[in-house]
């Protein structure tokens, strides 16, 4: 009997163990089904803000915006410099208006005046008549940006066309290095230090006027220089035509490539040589590399006047808000950032055809994604991770949040998703994002309404990443949407489908099937 017993109670236990071992198996494969493994390169800490920030301005102010010019020579007289009604929350806060969350001020251009009381040299704004040369214009800027909770960016040219020891080493150990560390510990914090490939050529060179080239490989010893960045401003990328962590899309329109990888590699246009900013095949920058080594978004640069400093007979040449659409959309939704230059007259002031059409177009931009017409939908989907809804469901698409994402199993690299509006929605503009933080892993989709009994194809893209805009060339109007990813190397996170309607478009009307 006792046997019998033991017998009885051993198996019950046995039979309760297994149990709760299938019970924890179960529990194991829904609620701890482990996230996709991260795909390719992958972006840091500051890259994800940047990316986050969408758009910026770069102001340029200087000798130029007196002598009508874009390049100076570099013998201006300082005493030239003279914005007698300099107001940097003017500026800022028309950029504000704009929609963009931060500026890059030109501390210094090719000339080589600096902006700020610099020790490095007497070509600098504390030897104009500005403020009875006791004025700062960068620290205005900071300022300025402070109170109007704005992202602060700054360039310093590596060309300095001023300066007699440019050429030479001691130009950047003495000279270039020490500005940026000059910049870097007094104006910060930064988002982004901006570098560009113009260097080297004519210019007055301290009396010289003569023309002297580098080594654009070498000459600025480009690691040694990103370490001050790395130093002073660890939170900041670093943009330039090789990065490392923003590279230059290849052109000054504006324009991300119509497939844009935030991962690529740059090449030097000589064979064993090493890229360098201005020695780079640029136009590889455009549309970056599916096979990239390093994870390097574009920044799509266009000034918002012909040119990038202020020129009195462009004053009717201001792109309008319609022109500034369109970028928006070949920039930042193609997964880049558009910086835009902005242009203050020789009063410092922003004229009143740029303050308009940068209120107009921030005005559009908040009409048009105010509202997420699929917010309220009913979504259903082909697979979702490990059968997780409550940690990898389509739920997730709707939240707002960049990083909460809808994912599949692995072996699901090409699944579908429905989206059941409940009634006729008229959009002009679908809004797909994935994760980023597990890397780009989409390569194509394609967009489609069910309409009269079946569904049509209206949209298809490529290489999604942090962002993608599809404008339709015209609005439709449907109740039922499907997503379909037709390509992607491994199973999918995307974090944002959004359908929208620009702001004019009258409603469409369908009687209802």
């Amino acid at each position: 009997m006792i046997h019998s017993l033991k017998g009885y109670i051993s198996t019950t236990s046995m039979n309760k163990l297994s149990a709760i071992l299938l019970l924890f198996c179960i529990s194991l494969q829904v609620f701890g089904q482990q996230a996709p493994k991260p795909f390719g390169p992958l972006p840091t800490a500051a890259q994800l803000k940047w990316q986050e920030t969408e758009m910026y301005c770069l102001i340029h102010f200087g000798p130029d915006t007196y002598t009508d010019k874009e390049w100076g020579y570099g013998d201006e007289d300082p005493q030239i410099v003279d914005p007698t009604q300099f107001n940097a929350m003017q500026i800022v806060g028309a950029a504000k208006a704009g929609g963009f969350k931060g500026i890059i001020v030109v501390a210094k251009h090719h000339d080589g005046f600096c902006l700020w009381p610099t020790k490095t040299t007497e070509h600098n704004i504390s030897h104009s008549p500005y403020k009875n040369g006791k004025g700062d214009i960068v620290q205005e800027y900071r300022e300025a940006c402070d109170k109007l909770d704005m992202k602060l960016g700054i360039y310093c040219s590596p060309w300095d066309r001023n300066s007699a020891l440019y050429g030479k080493p001691e130009y950047v150990t003495d000279v270039y290095r020490k500005q940026l560390e000059e910049l870097y510990t007094h104006y910060g914090p930064l988002f982004i230090t901006w570098f560009d490939g113009a260097n080297g050529g004519d210019g007055y060179y301290g009396g010289a006027k003569e023309t002297r080239k580098i080594d654009r490989s070498t000459y600025y010893g480009w690691d040694t220089t990103w370490s001050i960045v790395r130093k002073f401003q660890p939170g900041a990328v670093v943009f330039g035509d090789v990065g490392p962590d923003v590279r230059w899309v290849g052109n000054e329109n504006g324009v991300a490539g119509l497939t844009s990888w935030a991962t690529y590699t740059p090449h030097a246009p000589e064979e064993c040589k090493m890229p360098g900013n201005g020695f780079v095949k640029d136009k590889e920058g455009i549309e970056g590399h599916r096979d990239g080594e390093f994870w390097m978004p574009a920044e799509c640069d266009v000034p918002l006047r012909p040119g990038w400093f202020y020129h009195e007979n462009q004053d009717t040449k201001v792109k309008s808000v319609d022109n500034l659409m369109q970028l928006y959309y070949k920039s930042v939704g193609r997964g880049a950032c558009l910086d835009l230059g902005l242009s203050p007259d020789g009063r410092g002031l922003l004229n009143n055809n740029d303050v308009d059409s940068l209120k107009k177009f921030g005005e559009r931009l908040r009409q048009t994604f105010a509202i997420n017409l699929a917010k309220t939908a009913t979504l259903n989907v082909s697979n979702v991770r490990g059968g997780s809804y409550s940690k990898f469901g389509p739920v997730y698409l709707l939240d707002g949040d960049r990083y909460s994402y809808w994912a599949t199993d692995d072996t699901a690299t090409t699944p579908q998703l429905t989206l059941d509006l409940h009634h006729y929605t008229t959009f002009n503009v679908i809004r797909l994002r994935e994760n980023i933080k597990l890397g780009q892993r989409i390569e194509a989709v394609a967009v489609d309404i069910y309409e009269d009994g079946k569904w049509r194809q209206i949209a298809e893209a490529t290489s999604i990443g942090g962002n993608r805009l599809i404008r339709l060339s015209e609005p439709v109007s449907a109740q039922k949407v499907r997503l379909r990813i037709t390509k992607s190397p491994v199973g999918i996170a995307l974090s944002d489908f959004g359908l929208f309607k620009e702001p004019g478009i009258p409603p469409i009307l369908r009687k209802i099937d």
